[in-house]
């Protein structure tokens, strides 16, 4: 009655610390029932997973996490149940990855001119069978003494709009809800308290991803604050969508987010899954 589940949780495969195996023997470690793998434009940790998953008798959900832009806001769709090997969501992915890796050769440029000592040779050295991504940037910059903190390496070179940052391929979340239900899956919304947005443009995005298909609405996160999960909730109530909810667990990229529990208090039961899995055919 009281088994508990995660359905927003990060590997190497993307920018997250913990192997798909190893997110496995933390989740168990941890008490959780299921929990969803849901990288960043990729789907290369999900075999590992499933098969960590099927060994240790923990329910690993197929998912993916896909970056997308809405009005000049950045803004993630997450896939759950997704068919990894399907054709489409493949051709799509690989896009993201051509652009990720030459989107890495610019801001490794731009930090040279900014007189920082890194090479990609040595950045991908450091990090063999891993997505680089901008976290493993940020990562290399701290440990080679470079900058205190990774904060800092956000705030002031590679966060968003920052000096030497650069803007990555993306798709609107209309698109991605599509590609999501060709790929088999259901199409959640990420996170909305993340998109500093006002209440009226938030619904309205919403409508126009109801229209799209949406399936349901990340209403339990770590992040949220003051009545944001009261907010979620309605929506999900007032436009019929599931309810879904997740740590965004990163491992050490996000060391203050906890696997199942994200801040210490998020709590996501196992019928949030349930209700999923009916809408899915599962």
């Amino acid at each position: 009655m009281n088994k508990t589940i995660d359905l927003h949780v990060h590997s190497t495969a993307s920018d997250g610390t913990f192997t798909p195996t190893e997110l496995v023997t933390e989740a168990k470690r941890c008490g959780l029932s299921a929990f969803a793998l849901t990288d960043h434009d990729t789907v290369d940790g999900i075999s590992e997973a499933l098969a960590a998953g099927e060994a240790s008798g923990l329910e690993v959900i197929p998912g993916v996490e896909l970056s997308t832009e809405y009005n000049e806001t950045e803004i993630h769709v997450v896939g759950l149940f997704i068919d990894p090997a399907n054709t489409e969501l493949q051709a799509e992915l690989a896009k993201f990855r051509d652009n990720r890796d030459n989107r890495n050769l610019k801001m490794i440029e731009k930090l040279q001119e900014e007189g920082f000592r890194i090479t990609a040779e040595d950045l991908y050295r450091l990090n063999p069978d891993t997505v680089v991504a901008r976290p493993h940037i940020a990562r290399y910059l701290v440990d080679s003494g470079q900058v205190k903190d990774l904060k800092t390496v956000f705030d002031k070179y590679i966060g968003d709009g920052c000096k030497c940052y650069v803007d990555r391929y993306k798709i609107t979340p209309m698109q991605a809800v599509a590609l999501i239900h060709q790929a088999g899956g259901l199409a959640i919304l990420a996170h909305p308290c993340l998109y500093k947005m006002k209440r009226a443009e938030l619904t309205a995005m919403i409508e126009e991803l109801v229209a799209a298909g949406l399936n349901g609405i990340e209403a339990v996160y770590s992040c949220n604050q003051g009545s944001d999960e009261k907010d979620f909730r309605a929506m999900a109530e007032k436009y019929h969508l599931l309810l879904s909810g997740g740590s965004d667990f990163h491992g050490e990229n996000k060391p203050a987010i906890k696997l199942g529990t994200g801040r210490g208090h998020l709590y996501i039961p196992y019928s949030v899954l349930t209700d999923i899995k009916a809408r899915a055919g599962k």
